[in-house]
């Protein structure tokens, strides 16, 4: 059974005992990433040519309007690098052995960096981060759309495009969804003194703050873990490793904060004017985010679809994990989105390239209506036959009017796993078989498997037979057994290594292929001793709501350690002069806002700040036990038994090995 590598969640016990949180040891058992297989190498011949790969469309739009590409490095105050202008500089020619030729081009489109000039008034920075960063020109400075993932690249985005178009100040900040990546730089081109003493508008949809905070927080832990699968964070960008995430080029994981909106789009259409500029907002929330909009220029006929529409299918359920969109709703945005283009000669969006020309744009909107519309459609039609979610996945296949348009290939999404997340969204993630109500543990079904077959060694003999003739999945499922049966199986790690290689280098998908490579790496190098800190979202995690916090630690809580306990906790923010009281009971922690209960076995009283700083492990001794901010009454020790209850994991868990 994989069991849980849990420290105390809470850096108060780090305050009173200096306690330091453990991270899992890399080891490695060799091996190198191998070259394409025969197989290999002809199912990405197969691509190649039942597709037009050689459409040049694309990248005209692509390249069209560019001014400067920026060159270095973007680094973190600490020196780490977050963004390298060059590390994609070998997506140029024929797509190698080991790259599918789909997501090759498609790499490649990404991989038009710089400043670009959309149209008179609107200039749009691309490859600064995963997302684009739109500068929209008002009377007196930039409106600035989307301030992607980190404050280091914002800012030099912002610096970049001034150094072309001019030093003019903000005017309007839009966000136009709860994603990171399109709030998480705000404060690289804007700071909060400045939006209150210019009184600058920062627009955003209903519920925008409560679902950036609500996601980044309950399990952000798991979230990120699996991220570094979906964005291959840690594989080398080579012909062999990262070559794109789908929705751009890598993510910044700089520093992440985040600034209330002053102005909430809540109608389906709402007018708002920014700094001379007319806007048309459409509120379209729970389709790619549960908060979203969208919106048009009228005068400069232009269209932004946000993430509901870009340059592929996109998730339905994102491999990181997240919660289930909803097809249904997301075709019937794209429908409303045909009315919302009748005018449109451009449309932007919040990823990729723009597009041009009204019949272009309305194209790529009916598309997208329909693959989303036809993936929900044809799954509920064999759910309603008695199929399975992987029976159907293996079933739906899009017919060739939607499979050959590049503009919802599944380079980001997949339709085999968006298949799964519409039978999820209606049925939930049980198959309706009995014998999967209650299967054994992945680790106890896999030693039990081993054992039928003769060991692992024999179930490596037969995966390697598969692998051979180029059936990986079967040689993946073999091998999955053997190594979670038998983790000191090196032989079985090193053959999977190689299995999901190839099936990597086939996949279409960037995230599966990052799933594939950084599975690939793990079993060869372990899994990393860090994961996505905490402390990068400090500014965020300032502006996030104490509810989140708690809910956050009560969902923390080890229920088997915490059974029998009665322990009582007040909890007082100084700074905000707000007040909670925590408690054990039944195994569960419960909190609600209060005057400090009198019988409670202690009472901490500190800032926000210094609150935020220990549940980001950053908190140190001058924060804490050195600090006049933070004061510890009652029973010091029951203080340390309550918090020591509450678990962190590191976010380094493994994922392929048990």
């Amino acid at each position: 059974m994989k069991t849980p590598h849990f420290a105390p969640r809470m850096a108060l016990l780090a305050t009173l005992l200096t306690l330091v949180v453990g991270c899992s040891k890399t080891t490695g058992i060799g091996g190198a990433a191998g070259d394409a297989s025969p197989e290999t190498l002809k199912a990405n011949a197969q691509f190649a040519q039942e597709l037009k790969l050689d459409d040049a469309q694309d990248f005209e739009d692509a390249k069209r309007g560019f001014i400067a590409k920026p060159t270095g490095q973007i680094k973190a105050a600490d020196g780490t690098v977050l963004k390298d202008f060059e590390v994609y500089a070998f997506l140029d020619g024929k797509a190698p052995d080991t790259v599918n030729p789909s997501l090759w081009r498609h790499a490649q489109l990404n991989a038009q960096i710089g400043l670009f000039k959309v149209t008179d008034g609107v200039y749009q920075l691309r490859g600064f981060d995963i997302a684009n960063m739109t500068l929209i020109e008002g009377k007196t400075g930039w409106i600035v759309v989307d301030p992607l993932t980190a404050r280091e690249t914002s800012a030099a985005a912002l610096a970049f495009a001034r150094q072309h178009l001019g030093d003019k100040p903000v005017s309007a900040v839009i966000i136009t969804h709860a994603h990171a990546d399109h709030f998480g730089g705000v404060l690289g081109i804007v700071t909060p003194q400045e939006v209150a003493a210019r009184k600058l508008p920062v627009v955003a949809s209903e519920g925008f703050l409560e679902e950036a905070t609500s996601e980044n927080v309950m399990v952000g832990t798991g979230m990120a873990r699996r991220s570094i699968y979906q964005f291959g964070r840690d594989l080398p960008r080579t012909a062999k490793g990262n070559v794109d995430t789908g929705l751009g080029k890598d993510v910044a994981y700089g520093s992440i904060g985040i600034m209330a909106p002053n102005h909430l789009i809540e109608q389906p259409e709402q007018k708002l004017q920014l700094d001379g500029v007319d806007f048309v907002f459409y509120n379209v929330p729970g389709a790619e985010c549960p908060a979203e909009m969208t919106f048009s220029i009228p005068a400069l006929k232009l269209y932004d679809g946000a993430e509901n529409l870009s340059q592929q299918m996109h998730n339905l359920l994102p491999v990181r994990g997240a919660k289930v969109r909803d097809a249904l709703r997301w075709s019937n945005y794209m429908d409303q989105a045909l009315v919302q283009t009748q005018g449109a000669e451009i449309y932007i969006g919040s990823h990729n390239w723009p597009v041009w020309g009204n019949a272009n744009i309305r194209k790529l909107v009916t598309m997208h209506r329909d693959v989303y519309k036809y993936t929900h459609d044809q799954t509920v039609r064999l759910i309603n036959a008695g199929y399975t979610p992987r029976e159907i996945a293996d079933a739906v296949k899009l017919p060739k009017s939607l499979s050959e348009f590049f503009g919802v290939r599944g380079y980001y999404g997949d339709l085999r796993h968006n298949v799964k997340a519409v039978y999820q969204f209606y049925m939930g993630a049980y198959d309706g078989n009995p014998a999967n109500l209650n299967p054994l543990p992945p680790q106890e079904s896999a030693k039990r498997y081993l054992e039928l077959l003769g060991g692992a060694d024999k179930a490596v003999a037969a995966a390697q037979a598969a692998f051979d003739v180029g059936d990986y999945r079967w040689a993946a499922e073999l091998l999955n057994h053997a190594v979670f049966g038998d983790p000191s199986a090196k032989s079985a790690k090193e053959l999977l290594a190689r299995t999901y290689e190839q099936m990597g280098y086939q996949a279409e998908a960037a995230t599966w292929r990052n799933s594939y490579l950084t599975a690939a790496q793990e079993l060869r190098n372990g899994p990393p001793t860090k994961g996505v800190s905490k402390a990068m979202m400090i500014e965020m995690l300032l502006q996030t709501p104490m509810e989140r916090f708690l809910e956050a630690m009560a969902a923390g809580l080890n229920g088997p350690d915490a059974e029998g306990k009665d322990l009582k906790v007040n909890l007082v923010l100084t700074d905000l002069k707000e007040s909670y009281v925590l408690w054990i009971e039944n195994a569960v922690l419960h909190f609600k806002r209060a005057e400090p209960a009198p019988d409670a076995n202690a009472t901490l009283a500190l800032t926000k700040d210094i609150f935020v700083k220990m549940i980001a492990g950053t908190a140190g001794v001058k924060d804490t036990l050195m600090s006049d901010d933070l004061k510890v009454t009652g029973s010091k020790i029951d203080l340390v038994r309550f918090f020591g209850l509450i678990d962190k994991a590191p976010g380094t868990f493994p994922i392929v090995t048990k």
